[in-house]
């Protein structure tokens, strides 16, 4: 409690009330993990965290919220790839984005980019998100040279869950 009243800058009075009347609610509910009393940065024995209740009369539509919160997120992390990237010739998200675990990458872009302020603009949106993104750049004759000799990154790619944004080469 402690710590999210930090993160949200609020008085700790305050973050108790309110953690007590989502788990009147039946909400979120308190657990403690195993691994929490072994890693001292997951807190000691007295640690206490909560998770949303799978069981909740709410759940599916907290879960929806915060879907459409992070898809926000993800909105603005793409314009500004297309905006200041350079020009972009295919722009694909899958991994991540598409809740495919199996996917190699979770960007793949391609054209005459710039990647130093793509790595700029990645790195934070993962601060943001609090998550790792994946990416991979390349140009256009490497992607050309890639497609045509059947290359078996591109060809995992395009065979997982994915989504265009820019498609120049008309890929389907």
């Amino acid at each position: 409690m402690r710590e999210l009243a930090r993160l949200i800058d609020i008085q700790l009075h305050a973050v108790r009330r309110e953690i007590a009347n989502l788990e009147k609610l039946k909400i979120i509910k308190s657990v403690t993990p195993v691994a929490a009393t072994r890693d001292p940065e997951l807190g000691t024995e007295r640690s206490k965290f909560f998770q949303l209740d799978d069981q909740a009369p709410l759940f599916e539509e907290l879960k929806a919220l915060l879907s459409k919160a992070e898809v926000l997120e993800e909105k603005d992390l793409i314009e500004e790839i297309k905006s200041k990237a350079g020009t972009v010739s295919l722009f694909l998200l899958t991994g991540l984005f598409t809740n495919d675990v199996d996917a190699t990458t979770d960007i793949l872009l391609v054209g005459k980019l710039k990647p130093f302020l793509i790595a700029k603009i990645i790195r934070r949106y993962e601060d943001d998100l609090g998550k790792v993104i994946r990416y991979t750049l390349m140009d256009d004759t490497e992607f050309k040279d890639r497609r045509h000799i059947g290359d078996k990154f591109l060809y995992t790619v395009f065979e997982s869950k994915h989504v265009f944004l820019v498609n120049d080469y008309n890929i389907s």
